[in-house]
């Protein structure tokens, strides 16, 4: 793994609780220690991630598509730009992932925004009025409006990963935002929350409806069973207030047939919301870091 800068120029971000993956981030780039990934009938392949601090400069673009992605069909809902320029103007908290240096886009993104600081701003606005509605579509997520309305500080968490990207590079990116939090309330910056709010995804398996002849335009069937795009949210529920998905306001135009990858099942997404105390964040992390870590 590659490393990453702190809030002072020249040093590097502290690990955290992160086990043996994120420890080597301390070491030079010449101790270098790669994440494999492996698929069905796919040769190995080293990757070395390196982490950063956001640049306005050269993360707009990679940004905007990571958020783009996280909201799925209902992206089109906001003004994405506006969004990616507010991620990116507090650029000491959070992490971007990369591969081939600062200047590329990248492969992930964590941060955190303060929902109360930002409310006036357009695209904390909008994301508001959007969060409070869709946790009103659901009983467990009743306690986020109370919060949203009442004027709490909640951390608002955004992350996301290009699709075939391993889980293991979650560790380090949670640890490092716990320690940047922590560094910015004794800085006396607007990060002292009450709770963490996790904006997330889930998706079910739903019956494809490609071959439209053979299935006589049968209406795709969902099923029970609900999958993580982020294997981290079923670590952070055990440590929540509050979990639970609702459905996107323009999920008609999502097909699910366009997601399937080799294999005969369609996917159907759904947003994820979990709610978190901030006094249980740094349990979380660690619960994380045991759970997602790569083995020594």
């Amino acid at each position: 793994m590659g490393k990453k800068r702190s809030r002072e120029d020249g040093k590097e971000a502290p690990p955290g609780d992160a086990d043996a993956g994120a420890d080597k981030m301390d070491r030079d780039s010449s101790d270098e220690a790669g994440h494999r990934s492996q698929a069905a009938d796919f040769d190995m392949v080293d990757v070395e991630f390196e982490w950063f601090n956001f640049d306005p400069e050269t993360d707009f673009h990679g940004v905007k598509s990571l958020l783009r992605q996280l909201l799925d069909v209902d992206a089109n809902l906001f003004n994405m730009s506006a969004l990616a320029d507010l991620v990116l103007s507090q650029p000491t908290i959070g992490s971007t992932v990369k591969v081939n240096g600062k200047a590329t886009d990248p492969y992930a993104m964590l941060t955190v925004l303060n929902t109360f600081e930002h409310r006036e701003k357009e695209p904390m606005k909008d994301m508001l009025k959007y969060l409070v509605d869709k946790a009103q579509t659901n009983d467990s997520l009743s306690a986020i409006p109370r919060l949203i309305n009442g004027g709490n500080h909640v951390g608002l968490v955004l992350s996301e990963r290009l699709i075939n990207v391993p889980p293991e590079i979650g560790p380090p990116m949670y640890s490092m935002l716990m320690d940047e939090v922590e560094a910015a309330v004794e800085d006396k910056e607007p990060y002292e929350f009450t709770h963490y709010l996790v904006l997330s995804k889930t998706y079910r398996e739903v019956e494809s409806t490609l071959d439209v002849e053979d299935r006589k335009r049968k209406k795709a069937k969902e099923t029970s069973s609900i999958y993580y795009f982020h294997p981290e949210d079923e670590v952070l529920h055990k440590h929540a207030v509050a979990h639970g998905s609702f459905r996107y306001t323009r999920e008609e135009e999502a097909v699910a047939d366009s997601k399937r990858a080799f294999q005969e099942m369609g996917v159907k997404t759904f947003g994820h919301m979990i709610l978190m105390e901030a006094s249980k964040l740094e349990g979380a992390v660690e619960a994380i870091n045991a759970y997602l870590s790569p083995p020594q």
